[in-house]
């Protein structure tokens, strides 16, 4: 089980100070929880990942649940011993995958639209590779083209199994595109769902329900209530959010404004450096993200001064230090030039001083946000 308990409360913004504890330690909120989708951060070890000031790690359940499979985490001591992790974890519930492998790949989208829809998902639409059901969804494996179901009963199950400290309710994470009809159907359906989480839970590990909702302010506002209203451990808020990213502050407005004041709050998949602000000024305390690991896997550093590519020939003559301004190993013993030196020639090495750094970065970013909360400045 976890406890939360809230250190401080802005005056001028809904942003809050909290302290998450869980078997496995504690978290300073709010914070970045980076993306380990199997049960690693790409380029990185355990300990690297602890080094960047991490405190918190999610993992994939859908794609721990190919490979290696839950029962090998769990006969291998579950999943921090297994990746020898010794700090909390999370993992999702595969419903984020309902998404990414549905209607995501078959139009390309993501839970952001860039610009407005060409046309709409409608109700009773099913993705080109999955069947959603009442009951779950299933799915073809990614590997062999082998038939997976997964709904709530067995996300349930496979989260025990790998045994992280906060796992997540089974949900269908809809499309941008997705129109009023489908999204109310859907949202139906992932109400239910939580309802069978709950109901299906052995473990003494936390659940977190799922707020969805698409972009529509009465359902979103429903699902607040209707998931906040049940015994979960904390909230997830997931799903698309419209076509730009102040409607998706205003989404996240209405949610949180719904939600039980004294629980933790997590937002899915949302975290980009210029994102972070405004979400944790919404009042979001946890949230996960998959850009500072991404970005640095195609050769993208984030500094005080803006974001660097490194494919750029310019850098191969900057003497200077990726970012003067960060204390992390890599500014300190690093220079630009080599670090544009090894990215050219495709040596993995660059790959992990860069995924090292931008997480260090995001992580000192939000650490200063945490003192100007402390002292009533943000």
């Amino acid at each position: 089980m976890i406890e939360f308990k809230i250190l401080k409360e802005s005056k001028i913004s809904r942003a809050r100070l909290g302290m998450l504890k869980t078997s496995h330690g504690a978290v300073e909120t709010p914070c970045l929880v980076p993306v380990a989708t199997q049960a690693a951060i790409k380029t990185l070890t355990s300990e690297e990942a602890g080094q960047t000031q991490s405190q918190i790690l999610i993992a994939n359940t859908f794609h721990l649940h190919l490979k290696p499979g839950e029962e090998i985490v769990k006969s291998a001591g579950g999943l921090h011993k297994f990746m020898n992790w010794p700090k909390p974890l999370m993992t999702d519930s595969g419903g984020f995958q309902v998404f990414s492998l549905g209607f995501g790949r078959d139009f390309g989208t993501g839970k952001i639209l860039k610009g407005k829809p060409n046309s709409s998902i409608k109700k009773g639409q099913q993705p080109k590779l999955l069947k959603i059901t009442g009951d779950g969804v299933f799915f073809a494996s990614p590997l062999n083209g082998e038939k997976i179901f997964l709904g709530p009963k067995e996300s349930i199950k496979i989260q025990e199994a790998l045994g992280a400290d906060i796992i997540f309710a089974f949900d269908e994470c809809t499309s941008p595109m997705a129109d009023y009809d489908y999204t109310k159907k859907s949202l139906l359906k992932t109400h239910r769902w939580a309802e069978i989480c709950l109901r299906s839970k052995k473990s003494k590990q936390a659940l977190f329900g799922i707020v969805q909702g698409g972009k529509f302010k009465d359902l979103r506002k429903e699902s607040a209530q209707f998931i906040g209203s049940l015994p979960f451990d904390g909230f997830g808020i997931g799903g698309e959010f419209g076509n730009n990213k102040k409607i998706m502050t205003e989404m996240i407005d209405w949610v949180i404004r719904e939600l039980p004041e004294q629980k933790p709050r997590h937002l899915l998949g949302i975290g980009r450096l210029e994102d972070i602000a405004k979400i944790i000024k919404a009042g979001v305390d946890t949230f996960d993200c998959i850009v500072p690991t991404r970005f640095a896997r195609h050769g993208a550093a984030f500094a005080s001064e803006g974001r660097l590519d490194f494919s750029k020939t310019k850098f191969l003559k900057d003497k200077n230090p990726l970012d003067k301004k960060c204390s992390c190993f890599v500014c300190r013993d690093y220079r630009r030039n080599y670090l544009a030196h090894l990215f050219r020639a495709n040596e993995i090495t660059a790959l992990r001083l860069l995924t090292f750094h931008n997480l260090y970065f995001f992580n000192s970013e939000i650490a200063k946000i945490r003192e100007k909360i402390k002292k009533g400045k943000f």
